[in-house]
């Protein structure tokens, strides 16, 4: 009997440890499960041509590419709250933040929209970040529309590995001990944030052959997909921690040749060819502000 009494016991203690440490993570407390959700158009479904659909208020298929992208996010929001979000904010990401409306948002969702830094608006009280509509890097293979930041990027590295968007806001995200649980986009974006984050939920809502074409769902075969997925992530959020970045950090960027630009000599910043400069710091941050 009191051996049953003391296992019984030391359930108890061990079931309360669990739960204190993740209560313990920045971020994820019972009370608030906090969401970051970054927004692209180049990886919704059905997205394939940036000058007939991307380009805003000039593309003959904007409109329709704007309510995709919009199904897309409310689709995410109604699986994160499912999954146990507590509140979640919807980053307007795709080129100068003017893409979405409040009239077609969720109703349960905050929209950040407008110029806005990213790295600005991220703090310790999310609990996790999320990519809608997100793109490969420029150059990966298959990647539909795939390009980092700009056309006239041709690659970046952080401390020697291969980044692109989805690499460097994750790990703009992580300097705030927020991990990333989840990406929508094509295949090869998939397979992207994987390499980093191996047991990440994915929703490939197409497959690209070319750079601008590939394999599309249905557009409510995709959102049901993503929702599906944004659900599982919330539900295993315990089982992620943020990434973790080597220090001190090298970001090496690698222009195009029409696209060679000059950044102001300073401390930690050198450059390495007409095309290629390398930002130093201490931490990913340090270097990050200097890119």
């Amino acid at each position: 009997m009191f051996k049953a009494i003391f296992l019984s016991v030391l359930a108890a203690l061990a079931l309360i440890v669990v739960i204190a440490f993740e209560v313990s993570r920045p971020g994820l407390t019972a009370q608030s499960r906090k969401v970051f959700i970054i927004t692209d158009m180049e990886g919704v479904d059905g997205v394939f041509d940036e000058d007939l659909q991307c380009v805003p208020w000039k593309s003959p298929r904007w409109e329709e590419s704007r309510k995709l992208l919009t199904g897309e996010i409310n689709a995410a929001v109604d699986g994160l709250y499912e999954g146990g979000a507590t509140e979640v904010v919807v980053l307007d990401g795709h080129w100068s933040g003017t893409n979405l409306s409040v009239m077609d948002i969720h109703p349960k969702a905050r929209l950040l929209t407008g110029s806005v830094p990213r790295s600005f608006t991220l703090d310790r009280s999310y609990s996790a970040m999320i990519f809608v509509g997100q793109h490969a890097m420029a150059g990966a293979e298959k990647g539909i529309l795939g390009h980092t930041e700009d056309l006239e990027i041709q690659n970046v590295w952080v401390n020697s590995i291969p980044v692109g968007e989805i690499g460097l806001n994750l790990m703009v995200a992580a300097s705030f001990d927020i991990p990333t649980i989840m990406l929508s986009g094509d295949t090869a974006a998939c397979r992207e944030l994987r390499a980093l984050v191996p047991q990440s939920e994915c929703a490939e809502v197409k497959s690209g052959v070319s750079r601008t074409g590939g394999f599309m769902l249905p557009h409510s075969v995709a959102c049901a997909l993503i929702r599906e997925k944004c659900r599982r992530a919330m539900e295993r959020l315990g089982e992620f921690k943020p990434y973790q970045v080597r220090t001190p950090v090298e970001i090496k960027v690698e222009y195009t040749t029409v696209g060679t630009r000059e950044i102001a000599p300073r401390e930690g910043v050198e450059r390495l060819n007409d095309r290629t400069w390398v930002m130093r710091g201490n931490n990913f941050m340090d270097a990050w502000y200097k890119f």
